[in-house]
């Protein structure tokens, strides 16, 4: 299987995100977003639709010469040979409205990019300068970007807490420049990451008490773990479902998870480290699952990204030996972060999220705090309007999603 341009290009510069990958795009692309590819090279900044990727692909198996003769221009050429890539992004474009007065404007959204060296500071602004140039030819309400630049390590006010001077640069740099930190976080901004180079040994021990002896646990009361196929995956988004209802969090149809799951299992078997894929990890008792979770890999690192699981034997931890596992593989796989994706905005109990991070602290994680989403705003009239209707109309959706959820179950 061919390696996507794209994701080869993109695992090149620091710190590649799934969420940034060609397969992310393609699952997005099935539900009303358009992929547009953006590359900065030592002297030009160009955007690429999908069509135009899937075609340097094809170009990329053949020889040199048999490119020259094909192609009459070079802007494909430029994509093949990036000796000189300086950055890159994926935006995700949705239209607004699809007729009407506002059927020309639409929303422009960057997950965990641009990619770059946000110290370097020339090409920093140059990026955000194309970005916003960008964002205004192409009629956006608001152009959402949340890049993977950390603003600082640990908890705030714990001992070992360090601040990263970049990732504070850059949020006043946004700031000078009219970005706006958005009340709409798509993702989780503070996340806890494990150190995977560590011995399996070192690892363990890193870990507080109580986690090492729930692992042992779950082997001794007879839970074991196998890794899942796409014959699954009716059962796992039921049990994840079940999840979403006795947790209170919204999830999508069934369709969009499997669309999400199949795109990336797909090449699950595939052996570079910079190809993305996913893998269900399930955890059974006597045959029967009762917890599971979906680990993600792209460019040397693992992402938890889907956590699932039953009421039945709960008491036999099952979590804790799911997520042992996964490391392990992550580890095996050449991966040198898991990624437990996510953490509590508030470090203090009356944060919605103080159970679970307080169940990944325990794995030894450390916390990292990121810069979180901004929104650069070129009319600021629409970009007010949308941010007081939209709000309603979600809320309004999460309740729909909830019940839908519900009386699927029943």
């Amino acid at each position: 299987m061919q390696i996507p341009i794209w994701d080869r290009l993109i695992s090149t510069l620091p710190d590649p995100h799934f969420l940034q990958t060609y397969e992310w795009a393609q699952v997005k692309s099935k539900y009303g977003w358009q992929p547009i590819y953006l590359i900065w090279s030592e002297k030009s900044f160009k955007s690429y639709t999908s069509d135009q990727l899937d075609q340097s692909d094809l170009l990329d198996q053949l020889d040199r010469s048999d490119q020259l003769d094909l192609l009459e221009h070079s802007d494909l050429l430029d994509l093949l040979d990036q000796s000189d890539l300086q950055a890159a992004c994926l935006i995700l474009k949705r239209t607004v409205l699809s007729r009407g007065f506002a059927s020309r404007l639409c929303i422009l959204y960057a997950p965990k990019g641009p990619l770059l060296d946000w110290s370097n500071e020339a090409l920093r602004n140059r990026v955000l300068n194309d970005l916003q140039s960008f964002a205004k030819k192409q009629g956006a309400v608001f152009l959402k970007m949340d890049p993977d630049l950390a603003l600082g390590t640990g908890v705030p006010a714990d001992e070992d807490a360090h601040e990263e001077e970049h990732g504070q640069v850059v949020g006043s740099e946004l700031l000078r420049r009219r970005w706006r930190f958005s009340a709409d976080q798509i993702q989780f901004k503070n996340t806890v990451l494990i150190d995977l180079s560590a011995s399996e040994d070192e690892m363990l021990a890193c870990m507080k008490q109580k986690t090492r002896y729930n692992i042992r646990l779950a082997g001794k009361k007879g839970v074991t773990i196998r890794v899942g196929t796409q014959t699954d995956l009716p059962m796992l988004y039921k049990m994840y479902a079940e999840t979403s209802v006795r947790d209170g969090f919204v999830i999508r149809d069934e369709g969009y998870y499997k669309t999400v799951w199949t795109t990336f299992m797909q090449s699950s078997t595939f052996k570079p480290s910079n190809f993305p894929t996913c893998e269900p990890i399930i955890a059974e008792v006597n045959g029967e699952a009762v917890a599971a979770i979906f680990a993600f890999y792209f460019a040397g690192r693992a992402y938890y990204v889907y956590g699932m699981s039953r009421e039945a034997h709960r008491e036999k931890m099952p979590n804790y030996l799911l997520q042992w596992e996964a490391m392990k593989r992550a580890k095996a796989r050449g991966c040198s972060v898991y990624d437990l994706w996510g953490a509590p905005d508030e470090f203090n109990e009356s944060d919605s999220m103080w159970g679970v991070f307080r169940f990944k602290e325990g794995l030894g994680g450390q916390v990292v705090r990121t810069l979180g989403a901004w929104d650069y705003a070129p009319n600021p009239f629409w970009y007010k309007m949308y941010s007081e209707i939209i709000p309603r109309v979600l809320d309004v959706m999460r309740l729909r999603g909830k019940a839908r959820t519900k009386q699927a179950l029943e």
